[in-house]
């Protein structure tokens, strides 16, 4: 099969990204079975969208799908992860200025979703617009697992909330990382 991108660094990156968010995805599956439906049925809601992206990245890898293509459902799919985890079902952290903090910066990554990936002139953002949807998305997941490790009470049930929460920046890296590739090539 061939594969969309040339550089063994390039495939190298996405296939290393592929292969991070599919375990975690994994590790994240056996803890709803573990906890429960009942209990963590939002984590497999998430899952649903989190799979989806993961086929995307890698139909995109194989040229299964076009740009234009994976463009608009990558981001629909991460934007809705977003819009459901932080936005309208924010976890309940215990220090509020985290909380505060995450809440904000997941309606700013909503925003930069929907301006950078819907627009009709995609190829027109720069490589620091993309790699500013990928470090709010990390910084998000960090102050998760500073609240997380610092201001929680640890249970079995905090390694699965620490993986789930690694999910999507891992996921927005994969994006990230095809559309950079993306951006210097010509489309036919």
């Amino acid at each position: 099969m061939e594969t969309r991108f040339k550089k063994t660094a390039k495939i190298f990156d996405i296939v290393i990204t592929a292969v991070a968010a599919i375990l975690s995805v994994l590790i994240v599956l056996y803890g709803v079975v573990h906890f429960g439906l009942e209990e963590t049925w939002p984590e497999l809601v998430l899952n649903i969208f989190y799979i989806a992206c993961l086929v995307m990245i890698v139909m995109y890898f194989f040229n299964r799908m076009d740009t234009n293509r994976f463009n608009y459902w990558c981001s629909i799919s991460a934007g809705i992860t977003v819009l459901l985890r932080d936005v309208l079902f924010p976890p309940a952290l215990a220090c509020y200025p985290i909380r505060l903090t995450c809440f904000t910066l997941s309606v700013l990554l909503v925003c930069m979703l929907t301006y950078f990936y819907a627009r009709k002139d995609w190829k027109s953002y720069s490589k620091a617009n993309l790699w500013a949807i990928c470090g709010v998305d990390i910084l998000i997941a960090t102050l998760y697992q500073i609240d997380i490790m610092w201001f929680e009470p640890f249970d079995e049930y905090t390694n699965y909330m620490l993986t789930e929460i690694w999910i999507r920046p891992t996921i927005t890296y994969g994006l990230v990382a095809c559309f950079v590739t993306e951006t210097k090539e010509k489309t036919p």
